[in-house]
């Protein structure tokens, strides 16, 4: 039968010693990972800001500049940063500084996590022109679909919003507001199709009540 360990034996001090080592071992690799992303996040701002703005251009074919608005005592003004991200959208315009439409961004859950995307919008004519995944995790081969297939991402490309989008079987695509849903991806397809509808829920009755915004400089 081994000797029971008593206080103030050799053993205590190794125990303290090993507990001192794992904490500072702890606290080191904590610091090194918070430095890591503090020196790295201006890279991954900045790298974000020209992803998003090589977006809007892709959906709003056509313009020449672009302005982030946002919603701001019953109109659009030119965003200052200190704006909810849910009351912040882009005016993109012609080369004449008059407004083509807006590429509105918005989330919400798909198959396997939160989508994020951008849509060109115009609202006089209540028509998507555009859309563009910025963030997806949903299941490759399949989910993933929604940015990868080239017939999926066309459906948005002239697109009515009247008086909803709706998701239909793929190939059967009649009307003017419908989308052809990906094969073997419907939950995330229909997922794309409500994260448009709620976002135009909440900017319609903004845009219809808000003044043009000036023109990007």
């Amino acid at each position: 039968m081994k000797d029971a360990v008593t206080p103030g034996s050799d053993t205590e001090p190794v125990s303290i010693r090993l507990v001192a080592t794992l904490g500072f071992a702890g606290l080191l690799s904590g610091l090194i990972i918070v430095s890591v992303f503090e020196a790295t996040l201006p890279t991954i701002t900045e790298y974000k800001a020209k992803v998003l703005k090589e977006a809007v251009f892709k959906v709003l074919p056509g313009i020449s500049s672009m302005q982030e608005l946002a919603y701001r005592d019953g109109r659009m003004v030119e965003a200052t940063g200190d704006e909810e991200e849910e009351d912040k959208l882009f005016g993109g315009y012609d080369a004449d500084g008059m407004l083509v439409g807006y590429a509105i961004p918005n989330a919400g859950p798909g198959f396997q996590d939160t989508i994020r995307l951008l849509y060109g919008y115009l609202p006089q004519e209540r028509r998507v022109v555009g859309m563009e995944i910025l963030q997806s995790r949903e299941t490759p081969g399949l989910g993933d679909k929604i940015y990868k297939d080239a017939d999926f991402v066309a459906n948005f490309s002239a697109l009515s919003t009247e008086p909803q989008i709706v998701t239909v079987k793929k190939g059967t695509r009649s009307a003017a507001n419908e989308v052809d849903a990906i094969t073997g991806a419907t939950i995330s397809s229909k997922a794309v199709v409500q994260i448009i509808n709620r976002g135009n829920q909440r900017w319609n009755p903004r845009l219809d009540a808000s003044p043009i915004p000036p023109g990007a400089e």
